[in-house]
């Protein structure tokens, strides 16, 4: 059975968002000359806590300590990788200019790519500013940015959270926050620099601490992907090796893995990492010797709070649709981790004080187990055509389906792009968490929580889909646990429909999916269904918002009973497809509705 398409087909170049002039020509009047941020520094935000008076962030008299971001591996010139950009946070020492207040500077940037990222914070309150992207060839295009507050602003978006503020009076134990933003660039077209919005007005201040472009991949495509669902309790791990198992969506002669350390207070250490493809036996033995990952060159690197890294390329050809082997040393005690919480895959701990073992090829090292994903969020291949990303819940987590068997249905979707040559044989990331909301947050953002269900879709959408390598087009499949849990059907839509304008924004492929059915599970009631359908009634209405609309509920609901799952397709509790049920969606979708431009 094939998905019906709704709703008109877009060329989802640009949004309104992103404004480019007018024969994106040299305006007449003459332009300010670009400046390296560094030299338009004009505020002090930091400070040691025995001389709170060096900085004064916010007009207060209150600062950052110096020595939270130290513990938080946010040091002086370090290099912080934000939702894929990599950003420097300033060189300074305590109590020197460090941050600049936005008020119309032209900071000069260079480089292609998908995205300005921004480090910035607020004070007197949440900031909103349009500035320009300005390009190496004269034109020009226009954005709207938002820095939250640094002490009121949401912790579910936050790059970083510190357990102290310095005030004149002495350190207060009150939450400061950092964010990273990005902004929309013409894809192509080489970026010159970046004119900041202007101030906006008395007692409030958008503060910018560092600016790059990011290159959002180019020449990677995403193999496999799991999306961080919170911070929770694991190990304790201390000179022990992860070997976690993943599988292979699309293959390639080069490599490089994607660590997150999302959500943490603290930076974490790896001491060594490998990569193999498993063995024909399955388990934690791998078909060959594991080849170490480097990182800078190093056997080893350390992760700061709230970053994530990646691997250098290595030269190894990745096999499609294969299981592979990322082993992980970890040299010092971990007793929590940014975690996928349900992998429906078995992986693999050392013995306890066996420390490195990530060459092993053999098993043997390996008797603990695990059935989550900590800190790997990405398998990326050189020479790919780009990424399809599936930002859903637990069904596209893959609950319901048989453990180990990858027969999830975006697993599904990778095995047909990889088995046809008439379209882009492209990459499928799954970004989907089982709980995950459009709406609202299940993970608050911040702190050790047993909850790994995340962030809401609307505070993952950066990190989750736009930051993925050369990521093409983004499937929509959530709202269940929304209109579970109350959250009026307008709302949902809303939601929807803002992350589709958001993805527009970048030049991405937007699909929507509409919600199955779950008739016969525990919570699921009349309310829930009225619900369930005037979402699905809004999806499938025709309109500019999503570029193509993948009828599920259609191809999963019982025809004599269409609040239900086909039994066929049921995976027991009603609510989650089996196997049965997952290959049927997998195999309803027109492949060429997820190629940009395609019908």
């Amino acid at each position: 059975m094939r998905v019906r398409l709704w709703g008109a087909i877009l060329a989802p170049a640009l949004s309104l968002a992103l404004c480019t002039t007018a024969a994106l020509a040299t305006p007449p009047q003459r332009l300010a000359e670009p400046v390296p941020l560094e030299r338009l520094f004009d505020n002090r935000a930091i400070s040691q806590p025995s001389d709170p008076a060096s900085a004064d962030f916010d007009g207060a008299g209150n600062s950052l300590s110096t020595r939270d971001l130290d513990a938080a591996g946010w040091t002086p010139g370090r290099v912080l990788t934000l939702d894929a950009a990599r950003l420097r946070w300033p060189r300074t020492a305590a109590g020197r200019p460090d941050n600049l207040r936005a008020d119309g500077q032209t900071v000069r940037l260079s480089g292609r790519g998908d995205a300005v990222s921004l480090l910035v914070a607020a004070t007197g309150g949440t900031v909103s500013g349009t500035g320009t992207v300005r390009y190496r060839d004269g034109s020009r295009s226009t954005y709207r940015l938002t820095a939250p507050d640094w002490r009121t602003g949401p912790l579910s978006t936050k790059a970083v959270a510190l357990p102290h503020i310095n005030t004149p009076g002495g350190q207060r134990a009150e939450r400061a926050r950092l964010y990273a933003v990005s902004v929309p660039v013409v894809r192509g077209r080489e970026v010159a620099a970046v004119v900041l919005p202007r101030d906006p007005g008395p007692g409030a201040d958008l503060h910018v601490f560092a600016v790059a472009v990011r290159d959002n991949g180019a020449g990677w495509t995403g193999s496999w992907g799991a999306s961080t669902g919170g911070y929770a309790k694991a190990g304790p791990w201390g000179g022990r090796t992860l070997r976690l198992v993943v599988h292979s969506g699309a293959g390639g002669p080069r490599v490089r893995v994607r660590l997150a350390n999302t959500f943490a207070a603290a930076p974490v250490d790896f001491g060594a990492a490998s990569v193999a493809v498993q063995g024909a036996g399955g388990g934690a033995g791998a078909a060959r010797t594991p080849v170490p990952l480097t990182f800078g060159g190093q056997r080893g690197t350390r992760v700061p709070a709230g970053a994530e890294t990646y691997s250098d390329p290595l030269r190894l050809r990745v096999p499609a649709g294969r299981n592979l082997l990322v082993s992980l040393y970890l040299p010092g005690t971990v007793t929590t981790a940014p975690m996928h919480g349900r992998s429906e895959q078995v992986s693999y701990v050392s013995a306890p004080g066996s420390g490195d073992r990530t060459g092993d090829t053999g098993a043997a090292a390996y008797p603990g187990t695990l059935t989550a994903w900590p800190f790997l969020t990405g398998v990326e291949v050189a020479d790919g055509p780009g990424t399809v990303v599936a930002l859903g819940d637990s069904i596209t987590d893959g609950q319901g389906s048989t453990a180990g068997a990858n027969r999830r249905w975006p697993d599904v979707l990778a095995r047909r792009f990889q088995a046809q040559h008439a379209l882009p044989r492209y990459g499928v990331v799954n970004s989907g968490i089982a709980g995950n909301r459009v709406v609202t947050d299940r993970y608050p953002g911040d702190g050790v929580s047993a909850d790994v269900s995340g962030v809401s879709a609307q505070h993952r959408l950066e990190r989750d889909v736009l930051a993925r390598p050369s990521v093409r087009t983004v499937v929509l499949f959530e709202g269940v646990n929304d209109v579970r849990t109350g959250t009026p059907a307008h709302e949902v839509v809303a939601g929807l429909r803002s992350l589709a304008r958001r993805a527009h924004e970048r030049g991405l492929r937007v699909v929507a999916a509409t919600i199955a059915p779950c008739g016969g599970f525990p919570d699921c009631t009349a309310a829930v269904e009225e619900r369930r359908t005037a979402v699905n009634a809004a999806l499938r209405a025709r309109g500019a918002v999503f570029d193509a609309v993948l009828d599920f509920d259609a191809v999963l609901r019982d025809p004599r009973h269409p609040q239900r799952l086909l039994p066929a397709y049921d995976s027991g509790d009603h609510l989650h497809p089996g196997d049965a049920g997952m290959r049927a969606l997998g195999e309803s979708v027109h492949l060429r509705a997820l190629v940009p431009g395609g019908r």
